[in-house]
């Protein structure tokens, strides 16, 4: 059963966003593949088990606070291990460690 995640938007470190000038480069996620994503402030990054449709479907590899990088084992009703469904439109690029988070478009 999967975790229904409201995930926030990726904004300024969205992959698709990234790859928007050259959608060549970007690929389907595979099995055992990393994604990354927002959920509630916090960096979540998934090891994907499939991939069907625009939505990857894994397990929560790392929960990881987006302030000062300390490694979570849950957040909000989010948990290491949780199967989610992680649409595309809300991968995002991993940040700079300790950056802010900033989603205004300059």
């Amino acid at each position: 059963m999967h975790k229904h995640v409201e995930w926030d938007e990726p904004g300024r470190d969205s992959v698709l966003a990234h790859f928007a000038n050259h959608p060549e480069q970007l690929v389907e996620p595979r099995p055992g593949d990393i994604l990354s994503a927002r959920y509630e402030g916090t960096i979540v990054r998934v090891k994907v088990e499939a991939w069907v449709e625009g939505t990857s479907i894994g397990e929560v590899a790392a929960i990881i606070a987006m302030d000062n990088g300390r490694r979570l084992k849950s957040h909000g009703k989010l948990a290491l291990g949780d199967t989610v469904r992680l649409p595309d439109d809300k991968r995002a690029l991993e940040p700079e460690p300790g950056a802010a988070e900033d989603d205004d478009e300059e």
